[in-house]
């Protein structure tokens, strides 16, 4: 039961966190097994739940997080979803809920910092990560942590970051869009003259 409930970050070799034992319960009472099984569909492929699919989920595990709106791993459970059906905001929302019910969470941190990361806000995704890196309690989570990091140091570095697009590209479009503005009528009589 400890694998199936267990996040698993998508990188070549597939890891496993574990939770806590009081977690453990706590998410088998609070979700039911057909929910379960679509976690673990969706941890395994994102893109492999159908429309219908991931709505199910997001509406089992609202209700599961109704029944017990301490539970941070709900949190995290529900906003991994949400990512995956494109609902960001609202599952930025439900991380930084986490963070605030239980700020010392490695997984909270670092679920949190991953989805900055897909958005492109990189310092504010770096200290979550750190903060997760921190709080690692095991060899597993802080190579997790470590390689997050890695890949947001290499975002920064090549620009890939919310507004890190104004180089070339926006002198060029830039371009295209002058060139679109000209009026015919100052190049005429540019041309007469």
């Amino acid at each position: 039961m400890a694998k199936l409930l267990s996040i698993q970050e998508h990188h070549e070799e597939d890891e496993v966190l574990p939770m806590p034992q009081s977690s453990q319960i706590a998410m088998c009472s609070a979700v039911p097994q057909r929910t379960q099984q679509q976690l673990v569909r969706m941890f395994r492929d994102p893109y492999v739940l159908a429309k219908d699919e991931r709505n199910e989920l997001i509406h089992d595990l609202r209700d599961a997080l109704a029944a017990s709106p301490y539970t941070v791993e709900l949190h995290i459970l529900l906003g991994m979803a949400l990512c995956v059906d494109f609902q960001v905001q609202e599952a930025m929302e439900l991380l930084r809920d986490a963070v605030n019910i239980d700020p010392e969470n490695f997984l909270v941190h670092l679920k949190y910092g991953e989805l900055l990361m897909r958005l492109r806000i990189c310092d504010q995704a770096s200290d979550e990560t750190r903060k997760a890196a921190m709080l690692a309690a095991n060899p597993v989570q802080s190579e997790l942590a470590r390689r997050q990091a890695a890949t947001l140091r290499t975002m920064l570095r090549e620009g890939i970051e919310r507004g890190g697009y104004n180089g070339i590209l926006s002198r060029i479009t830039g371009l295209f869009r002058k060139g679109r503005n000209a009026s015919p009528t100052r190049e005429l009589t540019s041309v007469s003259h």
